[in-house]
């Protein structure tokens, strides 16, 4: 499967963004998806999953409460809902998929390109 990521950009704190991984060459629904990020200087970092329906979600204690993952399994796309966005928030985002979800500790086997995300304060 390929992904390619969306809508990363620059916005202010506090603000929303919506990023967006459109997936092909696969059955979009027998993927558990996922958000990753890497923020500048430092490993990356879990961020949040979903399983193959939707049904089941899960999120970094960093980003709970603030950030929403769902999917369109007919449009073969995974969402990042972001909202109150913090500097510190500021990162590539990367979206990833596999057969089965793991826990914050999951690493996937495909992954698509990173899109930027720059929170300014």
């Amino acid at each position: 499967v390929q992904l390619q990521a969306s809508g990363g950009g620059l916005v202010q704190a506090g603000g929303p963004l919506r990023l967006s991984c459109a997936a092909s060459g696969g059955t979009f629904s027998n993927y558990a998806m996922g958000w990753f990020r890497q923020p500048p200087g430092k490993e990356r970092e879990f961020v949040s999953s979903i399983t193959r329906s939707g049904g089941s979600t899960l999120y970094a204690d960093s980003v709970k409460g603030r950030f929403t993952i769902s999917r369109d399994n007919a449009k073969n796309t995974v969402y990042l809902q972001m909202n109150s966005l913090k500097p510190e928030d500021t990162a590539v985002y990367y979206c990833a998929a596999d057969y089965i979800r793991g826990g914050t500790g999951w690493e996937p086997k495909y992954w698509g390109q990173g899109t930027q995300v720059t929170v300014s304060s």
